[in-house]
């Protein structure tokens, strides 16, 4: 049995705690210095620092790999065949039947490279679904490669819109019989955190001969997600794409598990070293070894391997735990946001009726997004993200209500130009790292500025892009962090390190 498939009860805390970046602490605009309160994890999560411990040890070995004739590309190739294990191990993969690759520096690269394979291997089925509350990343590469991508509705509607609708997706699916080439859905949306039904959306995809990618980015690292819930064929996913950056490894690769028999017997996406058998000067051969044929060019090894100890650390913990530790947290900051005046929760609010995982977005009635964001960081030190999070269909249709009232329609040309301080919102997400502490410094935060609201709003200046500046108060990022600084210390250091004694 392998170790990563033994809970350990006492690692959950302790790896809670390890992390870089918890105690860094940034000079507001009071004068104080005070510790971050990291709330963006849905845009990038912290480095797991056990993890990074495992890449740099690697470092000592490093070498590229293919190869096993001498010690260090013997060890960098082992090493790169577990990072590989570990993920198909984490969503319980049968790796007979599936394999992994890595690609790119999120879930952009491996969702572009399927398109553009699912589309040339059934191209008379020119149609894709895809639902109306995914990322950019799940969204334009089916525009862009797959022929014509048609949206899943959502239960509910304006503010409390719930998850992809079953229904509506099994009615989509009758219209465009045989024509419908795979469904592109979000496991946990990067907006709202509201979980979809994708095993019963693979089922009823299954049974129209389409196929299921899910983007699981924003699920991975909060929940279980088997590849099957039930270990039935067809309630099994047949592509699971994610970003490692969002797992707790940061400059990680994207990854994506996917169904072999999808990629058997068609040339791979892209092409060079490694995923060849032979090359002449007439032709090639390309392997039908995986994933190596799926894997052209030079690894991110280290990255990779990265990933693969987060995924490993996770296990020992019990994702089980870590799902009920973050909803527990989740539920709080949910019921107390409800209750601030004019405080408005996108998405149904109700996880008991429609389960959510740590992200929850929301506006402060008569506050621009930019100027709560902006003053929770410069007062309060609490990041949080603000804008339309790279989902902008799906953010105008929970703002329809709000700009209808506007008097201006979201969907016309001018509507961005015309609402940008208005059209978005504020994204607060958790991560395995997310105490009470933080969730009481946003709340003390958003009341603090609701007590004080003029006073904050004339402290800043909003740009044409919608960006609140404070007047007096600066904090460049050179200011905060120059990387030719740091070298210098750097070199410092090994300056003092190799200077001859006196």
């Amino acid at each position: 049995m392998s170790s990563c498939s033994i809970h350990h009860p006492r690692l959950f805390d302790p790896l809670r705690r390890d992390f870089s970046g918890l105690d860094t602490g940034y000079r507001l605009a009071d004068g104080r210095v005070t510790r971050r309160h990291y709330l963006d994890s849905a845009a990038s999560t912290l480095a797991l620092d056990c993890a990074r411990a495992v890449k740099d040890e690697l470092l000592h070995h490093y070498a590229n790999t293919h190869s096993t004739l001498h010690f260090s590309a013997r060890i960098a190739s082992h090493a790169y065949d577990w990072a590989h294990e570990q993920v198909l191990r984490f969503v319980r993969a049968d790796p007979g039947r599936h394999t992994v690759f890595f690609a790119g520096s999120g879930c952009t690269a491996p969702l572009n490279r399927l398109a553009r394979v699912l589309a040339a291997r059934r191209p008379e089925r020119n149609v894709v679904l895809v639902s109306l509350m995914e990322h950019h990343a799940n969204d334009l590469p089916h525009r862009k490669h797959a022929g014509r991508a048609v949206p899943i509705p959502l239960t509910g509607e304006g503010q409390t819109l719930g998850a992809v609708d079953p229904a509506a997706l099994e009615r989509l699916l009758e219209q465009h019989r045989d024509q419908v080439n795979y469904v592109a859905v979000t496991a946990a949306s990067n907006v709202t955190g509201i979980v979809n039904p994708v095993y019963d959306l693979a089922a009823l995809a299954h049974a129209h001969g389409a196929w299921v990618i899910v983007d699981a980015s924003q699920h991975l690292a909060h929940a279980p997600l088997p590849i099957s819930d039930t270990g039935a064929v067809e309630r099994e996913l047949d592509a699971v794409v994610f970003s490692g950056h969002k797992l707790y490894a940061p400059g990680s690769p994207g990854g994506a598990i996917v169904r072999r028999t999808l990629l058997e017997g068609c040339e791979p996406d892209e092409v060079g070293g490694g995923m060849v058998e032979d090359v002449r000067l007439s032709d090639y051969q390309v392997t039908t070894r995986f994933p190596d044929r799926e894997e052209a060019g030079t690894p991110d090894l280290l990255g990779a391997v990265q990933l693969g100890a987060v995924l490993n650390a996770l296990q020992r913990a019990g994702m089980e735990r870590i799902h009920a530790a973050e909803q527990r947290l989740l539920r709080r900051l949910l019921a107390e946001l409800a209750a601030v005046p004019g405080a408005r929760i996108y998405g149904d609010p109700d996880p008991d009726r429609t389960p959510r995982l740590g992200v929850v977005s929301f506006n402060l009635a008569g506050l621009e997004h930019g100027l709560v964001a902006a003053v929770l960081n410069d007062y309060h030190n609490v990041a949080v993200r603000n804008g339309c999070f790279c989902a902008h269909p799906y953010v105008r249709e929970l703002l329809k209500p709000e700009l209808w009232a506007l008097d201006v329609d979201p969907d016309t040309g001018d509507a961005a130009t015309l609402l940008k301080p208005w059209q978005g919102m504020i994204r607060a997400s958790l991560g395995l790292y997310t105490t009470d502490e933080d969730i009481e410094a946003l709340l003390v935060g958003i009341r603090d500025l609701l007590a004080r609201s003029d006073d904050y709003r004339a402290l800043y200046v909003v740009d044409a892009d919608g960006d609140f500046h404070h007047r007096t108060f600066h904090a460049p990022a050179e200011a905060l962090f120059d990387p030719e600084r740091a070298l210098d210390r750097a070199l410092a250091r090994l300056s003092a390190t190799n200077a001859a004694p006196w």
